[in-house]
């Protein structure tokens, strides 16, 4: 769908609304021409948890504040 920047200002809300549900995409047009395209952004995956768990490890000097767990002397 083409739409004018001006018609589109307007009409933002109701441009995205359509988008969500039936998809497509709208064009963005000055002077009739294409100048910029809004698509739907899709659905994140849910993100899974844990996946790592039991693999990484954190020593229990990791924030010692004089360094000496990195070797660093001052």
């Amino acid at each position: 769908m083409k739409v004018n920047i001006h018609a589109a200002k307007t009409n933002l809300s109701k441009l995205v609304a359509g988008l969500e549900e039936d998809g497509g995409e709208v064009l963005l047009c000055r002077a009739g021409t294409p100048v910029a395209r809004i698509t739907p952004a899709g659905r994140s995956k849910k993100r899974k948890g844990n996946l790592l768990k039991g693999e990484i490890w954190m020593s229990d000097d990791f924030d010692t504040p004089d360094g000496s767990a990195f070797g660093i002397k001052k």
